[in-house]
């Protein structure tokens, strides 16, 4: 019987990409993370350093949202990171079978070696031109969703792009010449689900319908003409790009959980198909 501290991989990559998806947090040796960096979609890890009672108690007073801790096959590290944690009044849970169980199951991982600028609190740096439509919008979701929580996200003047991201050393993304941008048929989205290795039906499904209206071709899914008239339309409501993306999170969520749990289900009046009298 499972412990009650304990949660399975099945129940965790139900959570992951959704809002309510824990901090992951990974716990591994670092000798074992060296030998294979790859983390759990949208995992921070922690140093073998960072696991002392001291230093947890100073990290636990960042976190209010639930953590599940990592390592790499579910034993003393994750489990003794967690009770720390819990001690630290976090609602912490350690995943069952580790590292190991997940990547036995075939769920996805991230390489984080991809993400090449940070600042000094670790968070990875982005920046794109501003006015954002459905490109900058919806990589900004993936990334916060799937592979840094973190993730600061700049939006200037499209000529200072380039000029900005030197300075304050940040990944330039959607612009051309630049490796985070479109490539032929693929827009920014398909390059970062590719380059991160996250590829799920649901995730699948949600590139189709984000390259077809990013790129002018609603013929490819039919909800792409819904998500451009939307992004469109949040563009017009919101004269701040940040506040944008606050609200375009909402609007990739609706369409990641459609895609994941709802493509069968259809809507119609009245409810018994039949006509009103």
């Amino acid at each position: 019987m499972p412990a009650p501290d304990a949660i399975s991989c099945e129940q965790l990559a139900r959570l992951i990409g959704t809002p309510k998806g824990p901090i992951l947090l990974d716990v591994r040796r670092d000798a074992v993370r060296a030998a294979d960096p790859r983390l759990l979609p949208g995992a921070r890890a922690l140093a073998e350093a960072d696991l002392s009672p001291e230093r947890l108690a100073v990290l636990a007073r960042e976190w209010s949202e639930p953590v599940v801790v990592v390592c790499a096959e579910g034993h003393r590290l994750s489990q003794g990171t967690a009770a720390w944690l819990r001690h630290e009044e976090v609602r912490a849970e350690y995943l069952l079978g580790g590292q190991a169980a997940w990547a036995e199951a075939g769920l996805p991982m991230v390489d984080p070696g991809k993400i090449t600028s940070r600042d000094g609190q670790g968070r990875s740096l982005w920046v794109t031109r501003s006015r954002p439509k459905i490109d900058r919008i919806a990589c900004p979701w993936l990334i916060r969703r799937f592979i840094d929580p973190r993730a600061v996200f700049l939006y200037v003047a499209p000529s200072e792009v380039r000029g900005v991201a030197d300075r304050f050393g940040a990944m330039p993304y959607d612009i051309e010449g630049v490796f985070w941008s479109h490539r032929g048929d693929l827009c920014t989205f398909d390059v970062l689900l590719a380059e991160f290795g996250l590829s799920t039906p649901a995730l699948d499904r949600l590139a189709l319908i984000v390259r077809g209206a990013d790129t002018a071709r609603p013929e490819l899914a039919p909800e792409c003409a819904g998500l451009l008239a939307a992004s469109l339309g949040l563009s017009r409501m919101h004269s701040d790009d940040l506040a944008q993306l606050d609200a375009g999170m909402a609007l990739y969520d609706a369409f990641y959980r459609w895609a994941r749990d709802a493509t069968d289900e259809i809507h119609n009046w009245p409810a018994s198909g039949k006509a009103a009298k």
